[in-house]
C-alpha cells in the first residue's frame, strides 16, 4: 500500500498543472491533500470523482480558505472531520478515514504567523496540535494510524536551509518546535526522517519567488507521522520535490499491510 499526502495550495489551481495526472501516476491507493481552498460544489466533476477514486472533502466555512481532502481507491468504512471544537472544525484542517482497523488523517495544521506576520495565530495553531494530538492518541489504541499532511513546523535545524535566519520565523519557533517533538517523545514517528536520519538538503514546500525551489532553500514542514503500530508496518518514506503544481511537493509511505 501507498499513502501519498500533498498540500496542493489551491485544488483547482494545481489541477490545471496536471493534478489528476499525478493522481493516476502516483501509485497511491490514498492521497491526502491540503489547502483545497474550495468547496466541493465549486469544483469539476473529474475533481469531485475522478475514475476509479473515491473522495472526502472537508472545507472552511470561509470560501477560498484551507480544506482538506482524502482521495482513496476503496471508499473509507467510516469518515472523521471534527475536532468538537467549532474554533477548529469552521476552519477545515481535518479528515480522518478509516479503512478496516486503519486510519488515516489529512491534516493542514495551522500557521502561526497571522495576516501581519506577528505571529499572533501561534496560540492558536499550539492549542490546534494539542485538541489533534489527544484525538489521535485515542484513536491509535484501534489499530494503526498514519497522520499525513502540512504540519507548518520544521522540527530541526536539519529541516529547513537557513535554520539561524528563522528562530523568530512562525514555523521554526521554539515552542512549535517543542510541540511537534512532544508527539515524537509519545512514540509517534516521523517516517522519513527515521528512515533517512540526519540527511540534509530534503525539503517539503519553497517560497515561490527568489529563485528559492530552483536552488533548494526550502522547508521540511510536510510529514506522515506514524503511530508504533503503523510505523512497523512502513518499508520506505519519500519525498517527491520533482512534482510541481503548488509551493509543496508530495510525501508519502510504502507499507505492508
Amino acid at each position: 500500500m501507498r499513502i501519498v499526502s500533498w498540500n496542493v495550495n489551491g485544488l483547482r489551481a494545481c489541477a490545471r498543472k496536471g493534478f489528476l495526472r499525478f493522481l493516476d501516476d502516483s501509485e497511491a491507493d490514498i492521497v491526502g491533500i491540503q489547502e483545497v481552498r474550495a468547496f466541493e460544489h465549486q469544483l469539476e466533476p473529474s475533481l469531485r470523482a475522478p475514475p476509479g477514486w473515491h473522495a472526502t472533502f472537508s472545507p472552511a466555512e470561509r470560501a477560498g480558505y484551507s480544506g482538506v481532502a482524502i482521495y482513496s481507491r476503496e471508499p473509507p468504512d467510516r469518515v472523521e472531520t471534527s475536532l468538537d471544537e467549532p474554533r477548529f472544525d469552521a476552519e477545515g484542517r481535518l479528515v480522518i478515514a478509516r479503512f478496516g482497523r486503519l486510519a488515516v488523517a489529512s491534516v493542514y495544521f495551522p500557521k502561526g504567523s497571522g495576516r501581519d506576520r506577528d505571529n499572533r495565530r501561534v496560540p492558536y495553531k499550539l492549542d490546534f496540535y494539542a485538541a489533534l494530538f489527544d484525538r489521535l492518541q485515542l484513536l491509535r489504541r484501534r489499530g494503526p494510524v498514519f497522520v499525513a499532511g502540512d504540519y507548518n513546523t520544521a522540527r530541526e535545524p536539519v529541516d529547513l536551509a537557513r535554520p539561524a535566519a528563522n528562530t523568530r520565523t512562525s514555523g521554526f519557533l521554539p515552542e512549535e518546535r517543542a510541540e511537534l517533538t512532544r508527539w515524537i517523545d509519545a512514540g509517534w514517528v516521523d517516517t522519513f526522517r527515521a528512515l533517512h536520519p540526519g540527511e540534509a538538503g530534503h525539503y517539503t514546500w519553497w517560497r515561490q519567488w527568489g529563485g528559492a525551489r530552483e536552488n533548494n532553500v526550502g522547508w521540511r514542514i510536510d510529514y506522515v507521522l506514524a503511530s508504533p503500530s503503523a510505523a512497523r508496518r512502513v518499508t520506505s518514506a519519500f519525498i517527491r520535490p520533482e512534482v510541481t503544481g503548488s509551493d509543496h511537493c508530495p510525501v508519502g509511505v510504502d507499507l505492508t499491510l
